[in-house]
């Protein structure tokens, strides 16, 4: 039995605990930390509800000497992701750290010296490396379906007006990034499940990140059309750009296209594209074109024939943990990924065995937010993308975040 304290009880911190972590057997909450004494004393009474009986705490210091602990379940504000991480670690309790974005190279550096010094488990929990779109896409790419990839591309889509508007009315940490910074804030969804698939950190690397970044007036004008806005809301000068693109560039000669698009009216999507010389896997249509199939294709015959064909392809090539799905997984969080996800973790730390996206990834995926913001100053100009690896990334062995 895992004895785990969880840190961050907001939105995303409550879900996973009702949600995927309260229903783990394996997993037992002892203690349970936020600023906020609303959010602590709902944190402490689902666990309760559920049979438990866990502490809570508003100092995540405090709830980190709970004796015994195993593993921290950091869900904070993400500018507080490494400092909390760092201390667990130090602590010899190991780590599961919700997707966020750094503010400072040596946030990274300091996160993988730590953990090298202290031989503490961490995993950075990028829960859509576990989705079944971007695992059948990976599973076709290490069959060669697609030959030999040169490009993928991905983007954070989420119209997310509502909810950085009212942050400080909500207490959510995004008004102030926003307000404050103006960089690719949240890559990870999408730079994940193709970092894996690229095998970054593992025979490859990123070199370079270069990003551009609209100007920034998604958010005022969608505040002039709430009656209920604030003083402070209706004063906010946001510097967080409504669109950012970001190329990346890999030892292995291919390229990352990522997008940041969470301020202007749509609908959700990540688009995640995978490119190769036979073939594509297309995210938005749930489509498969292999070379050969059909010469001369029209744009309307790739959308009539091809829409939702990567079906077609599950059965062979489809990952067993999503051939074997229950309802119940599926219920847990988005979609069977955050089961996934927490499980993978869970399983990783009671085995010994490697966590599948460690502290190299957690470091560098989220090193893109800080390259990021120091390109779009100067112009768009390509940054180093530091070696968190020391050079070991070309004999490290490719980690899947699952059997294929």
């Amino acid at each position: 039995m895992i004895r785990a304290c969880v840190i961050g009880l907001g939105g995303r911190g409550f879900g996973l605990l009702k949600g995927v972590l309260l229903k783990n057997p394996d997993v037992e909450v002892v203690a349970v930390c936020d600023l906020y004494e609303d959010r602590l004393a709902r944190g402490v009474d689902k666990v309760k509800e559920c049979g438990g009986n866990a502490k809570g705490y508003t100092d995540y210091k405090e709830a980190l000497n709970t004796a015994g602990l195993d593993a921290a379940f950091v869900f904070s504000d993400w500018s507080t992701h490494a400092e909390i991480a760092i201390h667990a670690m130090r602590k010899g309790i190991a780590v599961a750290s919700e997707v966020g974005c750094e503010y400072s190279l040596e946030n990274c550096h300091q996160l993988v010296r730590v953990q090298e010094e202290t031989g503490t488990p961490y995993m950075f929990m990028e829960n859509c490396c576990w989705n079944k779109d971007e695992l059948l896409a990976t599973a076709m790419a290490r069959k060669n379906m697609f030959g030999t990839i040169v490009h993928c591309a991905g983007a954070y889509g989420h119209d997310l007006r509502n909810e950085v508007a009212y942050g400080h009315v909500n207490r959510h940490y995004r008004f102030d990034n926003y307000l404050n910074r103006c960089c690719e804030n949240y890559p990870t969804h999408e730079l994940g499940p193709i970092a894996k698939l690229l095998d970054i950190n593992r025979g490859n690397r990123i070199l370079t990140v270069s990003s551009f970044a609209t100007k920034a007036v998604g958010l005022e004008e969608y505040i002039k059309t709430r009656e209920d806005a604030t003083e402070e809301m209706k004063n906010a000068r946001f510097k967080q750009g409504d669109i950012v693109t970001t190329v990346l560039t890999c030892a292995g000669g291919e390229t990352i296209l990522l997008r940041l698009d969470t301020t202007l009216p749509r609908s959700y999507s990540r688009e995640f594209t995978v490119r190769g010389t036979k073939g594509l896997y297309m995210q938005e249509t749930n489509s498969v074109f292999l070379d050969g199939e059909k010469e001369d294709w029209s744009p309307a015959d790739h959308y009539k024939e091809n829409l939702n064909n990567a079906k077609k392809y599950e059965e062979e090539f489809l990952p067993t943990i999503w051939k074997e799905v229950t309802p119940e997984v599926l219920a847990a969080g988005h979609g069977g990924m955050d089961w996934f996800a927490y499980k993978a973790f869970v399983d990783a730390l009671k085995n010994g065995t490697p966590m599948p996206i460690d502290v190299y990834d957690g470091a560098t995926w989220q090193a893109v937010s800080v390259l990021s913001e120091i390109s779009i100053k100067a112009g768009g100009a390509p940054q180093s993308m530091p070696d968190f690896t020391n050079g070991k990334w070309f004999k490290r062995p490719r980690l899947d975040v699952c059997e294929m």
